[in-house]
């Protein structure tokens, strides 16, 4: 560790800076994958707005995105004990524009 401080075997010492501690709001994810990877582009779509842009992309090998998935699985469900179900909505289909398409 940079500060001199030991710690404990087997625990991580995570940073977090102020700009990346706001966050990024998303209301739309994409989701595409290769024998390799998976590959998650978080969108801000505004209503009425015909277009669109990626404000983050996260890449992750496939054994991340397994856990991912366990973990909001998890969260989802401890959220939903304490606050009720989450209601999901129809929302109206999203024409995808999306570039051009390729395997990583």
């Amino acid at each position: 560790m940079s500060d001199g401080k030991s710690n404990k075997e087997g625990q991580l010492n995570i940073e977090l800076d102020d700009k990346t501690a706001e966050g990024t709001y998303s209301n739309l994810a994409i989701i595409n994958h290769s024998v390799s990877e998976f590959i998650v582009d978080f969108i801000s779509v505004m209503p009425g707005q015909p277009k669109a842009k990626v404000k983050s992309r996260i890449i992750l090998t496939p054994q991340h995105a397994k856990r991912l998935v366990k973990a909001l699985a998890d969260n989802v469900n401890r959220f939903e004990k304490s606050h009720g179900e989450i209601k999901d909505y129809e929302q109206p289909p999203i024409p995808m524009n999306f570039g051009p398409t390729g395997e990583a």
